[in-house]
């Protein structure tokens, strides 16, 4: 990259002062930050990792301490009384892995200790967790003569961290609710909290009594507080486009979206960051930490992998997570594996969301690291194969190639599996293995589990099929079916070759016993 560049990429850098001293670029979010702290209150927001949560709470602690010249040039520099300073808390949870509620608690101690040194506050902390968490809040508004300001990161990290063993997730998170039910009572002495996390707990198991909490993760006015929006992109990092795709860029990173089809989507800017540093496209977020505990949680539960690219759910199901219940929707979303495409009221107050993968990288890694689980033996190998099958347009080399995917199923992965217990299964191997390569594919009706109706468009060509599940012997419906539905009716205007193909796939033989292929054009 040019040494001419003034500014660096902050890549992994959470500290507002070290940004703004640094020559680094920066995206102003002072407007949303400057809206949030002006009113003050109690905040919570979930976020998936790596969007810059860390961050956001460091620029916030930074205004609060009333650290005027770092602001100078922003938004909120001349809107904001400097005189008026408040004693902060900063606790957070993001280094280290606890695995003990006694851990837990030493490190919450360590961390109140830390607060009490830096606030200046001299009297001895009083024994139990809660009360010192509660003596250092009166405490800071005592000495310093203005309320205090609470920031919290990563509050569920410890959970999170070993949410597979439930006895001990459940241990941590009382440790956690002991430290964070304070707050209630602290009203007196407090101006503004902000907690932010991956997940949402309920309020009743971490926060119980807590009523005047807001969660702004879905608020449309706070819909762009971390990540970067095109706008950003193309004004922020303009020195740094020349040479790569915009499109690419946005069909590789951009989509994730917190509400309606109204407010902006926007960028994970970890993946921003490195694109522009390495100059190549690559799964840079989704390689930063392998969601092996998803991926366990999906196989186990039997998910029926098309029907991810069109999840529709309820508002509550979104925010209910806890220890003894995940809901797979609310994890892929909190998590940052799916985003909200769309938002209904079909009646007054019951909302509907529809959810699906943000964006490219997501979408073929998440398939890639599932084609394993669902018993495909050598991924990286069999979708070269397909992408070499594509790329000559060779029908019967297609229908070979799947052939001997599904006959390299392992009989043993069946009886182990509680997948295949599932009819779903069969279409969740056929359409993770399309998905998985890039290519670009789209489900027509994902609410069938034995069948799925899927078009690919690569190279020039539509390809368009009808997956069926048939006890044993072949009906040659699957290939009736796609003429019936007209699917190749929208395709037609593409001036393109589209070749429809049913497949069928015994249950009982395990095994693709009928391909058939129609081209039109």
């Amino acid at each position: 990259m040019s040494s001419a560049h003034r500014q660096t990429l902050p890549i992994g850098i959470q500290s507002f002062e070290k940004l703004r001293k640094g020559q680094y670029y920066y995206v102003d979010k002072t407007p949303l930050v400057h809206t949030m702290a002006e009113t003050g209150g109690y905040y919570f927001l979930s976020r998936p990792r790596r969007f810059g949560k860390s961050l956001l709470l460091d620029t916030l602690r930074c205004l609060f301490e009333g650290h005027e010249a770092l602001f100078e040039g922003l938004y909120i520099h001349d809107k904001w009384d400097w005189q008026q300073q408040h004693p902060v808390v900063h606790l957070s949870f993001s280094s280290g892995i606890v695995n003990s509620r006694q851990d837990l608690d030493a490190n919450i101690r360590y961390q109140l200790q830390q607060q009490r040194a830096n606030l200046k506050i001299e009297t001895p902390p009083p024994e139990r967790i809660a009360d010192d968490f509660a003596n250092l809040i009166e405490n800071a508004h005592r000495v310093h003569g203005q309320r205090a300001v609470v920031l919290i990161d990563e509050y569920d990290k410890p959970i999170l961290d070993n949410i597979l063993d439930t006895g001990r997730a459940r241990e941590l998170r009382e440790g956690l609710k002991n430290l964070y039910s304070v707050l209630k009572d602290a009203d007196p002495h407090l101006h503004f909290v902000l907690l932010t996390g991956v997940s949402k707990f309920s309020k009743v198991s971490l926060f119980s009594g807590l009523n005047n909490l807001r969660d702004i993760t879905l608020s449309s006015d706070y819909a762009t507080i971390c990540g970067y929006t095109d706008h950003d992109v193309d004004t922020v990092f303009a020195p740094e486009l020349p040479g790569l795709d915009r499109e690419e860029i946005r069909r590789w990173y951009n989509g994730y979206r917190w509400g309606g089809q109204e407010v902006p989507s926007v960028y994970n800017p970890f993946d921003v960051l490195l694109l522009l540093e390495e100059r190549k496209f690559s799964p840079y977020w989704f390689e930063s930490a392998t969601p092996t505990f998803l991926v366990d949680l999906l196989q186990a539960r039997g998910v029926f992998t098309p029907a991810l690219s069109q999840l529709q759910t309820e508002a509550e199901l979104l925010g209910r997570f806890d220890v003894d219940h995940i809901a797979t929707e609310a994890l892929l979303f909190q998590t940052g594996y799916l985003t909200v495409h769309d938002v209904e009221e079909p009646m007054t107050g019951y909302w509907l969301y529809t959810l699906g993968y943000p964006n490219h990288e997501v979408e073929t890694s998440l398939n890639q690291a599932l084609l394993p689980v669902l018993g495909v033996q050598a991924p990286p190998k069999e979708r070269l194969t397909l992408f070499r099958t594509l790329q000559g347009h060779d029908l019967n080399a297609l229908e070979t190639h799947l052939k001997a995917l599904y006959a390299g199923l392992p009989h043993d992965w069946y009886r182990n599996n509680p997948i295949a217990k599932y009819e779903g299964h069969y279409a969740s191997v056929f359409y993770s293995h399309f998905t998985a390569l890039g290519v670009s594919v789209t489900v027509e009706d994902a609410s069938h589990h034995g069948k799925v109706d899927m078009s690919v468009d690569f190279g020039g060509h539509i390809y368009l099929f009808e997956f069926k599940v048939v006890e044993q012997l072949p009906e040659g419906k699957a290939l009736e079916q796609i003429k019936a539905k007209g699917y190749a009716d929208k395709h037609r205007a593409s001036g393109k070759p589209i070749h429809l193909i049913g497949v069928e796939f015994s249950s009982a033989k395990r095994q693709i016993v009928a391909f058939d292929v129609e081209t039109l054009g």
